[in-house]
């Protein structure tokens, strides 16, 4: 997911979450011919865009991103691309901005069946780290900080990634108060535990080879709960 400061404000409308977004399930969504006569609207033609451009930024990068690849991934014509997206500059952090508010749909929704805060950070961690080298939302976010900004679009950014900051916060002072977690300092312990996320995120997007044989969620959790263990508990 992100990587250093905060991210970007959630869409103007909230769409349904639609589960997790893979690779092989985005590529495969709407590769049907366009009839402009029965275009989608409203939030299901925005949600098909997004996920399509997901898909395309991620497979091409930024800079080769064209109007027409997004429109003929999500199997709508170019035009209704644009009326959803308006200029291209304003795709990256639209379409940023739409996956995480999905993903944090489902993840308060997990994290509100929890029956602890230990497994509400299980799932915090699930939820930040990729879930394998070509993790298309992870991708975007590298392209997204890949760009340059001006100061709207890194105000954006910076609510973004503090969103994931607030959560894990949350979630820190909840055990905390319960007793289940140590007394830990919790901004200081925040700021370290997401760059220790951010590091390992990268780590796996890169391909390294020392997460072939070893999961980077059961690593993390460990890391954590060394140091969230309450004095004297075993």
């Amino acid at each position: 997911m992100p990587t250093s400061e905060t991210g970007p404000a959630l869409p103007d409308r909230p769409l349904p979450p639609e589960g997790a977004i893979g690779p092989a399930d985005v590529r495969a969504a709407a590769r049907v011919p366009v009839d402009r006569k029965r275009q989608p609207s409203g939030d299901e033609a925005r949600g098909r865009a997004m996920r399509a451009a997901i898909s395309v930024i991620a497979e091409k990068g930024a800079a080769a991103l064209r109007m027409s690849d997004i429109a003929a991934r999500a199997g709508m014509s170019t035009g209704h691309i644009l009326y959803h997206f308006g200029k291209k500059d304003r795709l990256l952090l639209e379409v940023l901005a739409w996956s995480q508010a999905d993903l944090w749909t489902r993840f308060q929704q997990a994290a509100d069946r929890a029956a602890s805060p230990a497994e509400k950070l299980d799932l915090f961690v699930s939820h930040y780290l990729p879930r394998h080298q070509g993790d298309e939302r992870y991708a975007l976010w590298t392209q997204v900080l890949a760009q340059r900004h001006d100061e709207a679009g890194r105000r954006i950014l910076t609510e973004l990634l503090d969103g994931w900051d607030e959560r894990l916060e949350a979630i820190l002072r909840e055990g905390r108060d319960l007793g289940h977690f140590a007394d830990v300092d919790v901004p200081e312990f925040t700021v370290r535990a997401v760059a220790m996320l951010s590091g390992i995120s990268e780590d796996v997007m890169f391909g390294r080879s020392r997460w072939q044989h070893t999961s980077p969620h059961a690593f993390a959790m460990a890391a954590l709960e060394r140091e969230l263990r309450p004095t004297g508990r075993a």
